[in-house]
């Protein structure tokens, strides 16, 4: 017996148009949800709830609540990148243009903690999904590429690699953290032990 496939039940994939909605619903909904409970103790299956979607839609959007906590920070990594380009490409004192993006780096880890260390532990959380490090997510990873292109400039003896990662590892959210939460730290003092410290490794 042939079947008309017209007849036919079928899912069709949403259009564009309401894949953007969806997308924007489920931002601000996190958004919002974070702000009132707390990044660290909003699921994803509770923006699902609350943007009335189902799962399989907030999952097509975001693979992770990592994922979607870096999609909240778009913008401003935009703006980063962009600020940090414009400075750059100018090619001034490159112990200048070091210090101020370690500065800017280290404002922007800061301002957005809480997002940041969302899905920034290698185990696996409750809800089977299994995070990238920080340091190794690719929405970071510029900022060692652009220390080290920085060092190279400046030339100081030893390994150029190593000072890379010795200042790249300090921008790390736990590593900010760590200093501001249980040191006692302040943001003058982490951004003046950072430059500080820049000045004795490429002396």
């Amino acid at each position: 017996m042939n079947i008309n496939p017209n007849l036919l039940i079928s899912d069709p994939q949403p259009s564009r148009a309401d894949a953007l909605k969806n997308r924007a619903l489920l931002l601000e909904t996190a958004q919002r949800l974070f702000a009132e409970q707390g990044v660290e103790n909003v699921s994803m299956t509770a923006i699902a709830d609350a943007a009335e979607v189902g799962k399989g839609t907030l999952y097509r959007h975001f693979k992770s609540k990592s994922e979607l906590c870096h999609a909240l920070l778009d913008h401003e990594t935009r703006d980063l990148q962009e600020r940090s380009l414009r400075r750059l490409q100018n090619y001034g004192d490159p112990h200048d243009d070091l210090s101020w993006f370690l500065e800017q780096v280290a404002l922007f880890v800061i301002r957005n903690s809480r997002l940041l260390c969302v899905g920034a532990n290698s185990r696996t959380d409750n809800e089977g999904e299994t995070p990238m490090l920080i340091l190794e997510h690719p929405a970071h990873f510029w900022w060692r590429i652009t220390i080290r292109g920085l060092l190279q400039r400046i030339q100081p003896s030893g390994d150029l690699d190593y000072m890379a990662d010795v200042l790249y590892v300090m921008l790390d959210v736990h590593t900010l953290y760590f200093q501001r939460e249980k040191l006692g730290y302040d943001t003058s003092r982490i951004i003046d032990g950072l430059i500080s410290t820049t000045i004795s490794l490429t002396r």
